[in-house]
């Protein structure tokens, strides 16, 4: 057993484990932080990203032993926070998530996670929000639901709503 400090969405973590256990079990079972998904667990489909300092990542492949003294943020830490087992409203939301439920982007909930974090990670980006940049942005995230043409489009009402990137 290791400890293992480092920041989740902002808050300070500390966590006795096994340095090769996986970031995205700990944060599932020791931090209740349920949101990042697991889908395939060989970091092909995206469901269980998170920003590991500013970086997207496969919460699935990167070991505890390389979380020491990171900044790692998931999709509970977009929007304003809120207590715990208190739904939010549409007003703790951040500009993606309502984009997401506006476009209909949000759907069966496993993508959408990793979906909004890789979205949150090429908006952060400043990259011009063309449907092929974003669709090069999202493309380690896989959706069996419908397709990806309104995950796109929230994205892409996003970027038009923070101003982020150059025009």
């Amino acid at each position: 057993m290791t400890t293992v400090r480092f920041a989740v969405n902002g808050a300070p973590a500390e966590v006795d484990v096994s340095g090769s256990r996986r970031l995205l079990d700990v944060l599932r079972e020791e931090l209740a932080l349920t949101g990042t998904k697991e889908g395939c667990g060989e970091g092909e489909c995206g469901a269980c990203s998170v920003l590991l300092d500013g970086a997207l990542v496969d919460a699935c492949l990167v070991p505890m032993c390389q979380v020491e003294g990171a900044d790692i943020r998931t999709v509970e830490g977009l929007g304003r926070a809120v207590a715990s087992g208190v739904p939010p409203t549409p007003d703790d939301l951040d500009a993606l998530q309502r984009a997401f439920l506006e476009t209909g982007g949000a759907q069966c909930g496993i993508c959408t996670p990793g979906m909004l974090m890789a979205g949150h990670a090429f908006l952060a980006s400043g990259t011009p929000p063309t449907d092929e940049a974003i669709r090069e942005a999202i493309a380690g995230n896989l959706c069996r639901c419908t397709g990806y043409t309104k995950i796109v489009e929230a994205i892409a009402l996003a970027a038009t709503r923070t101003a982020t990137f150059d025009a």
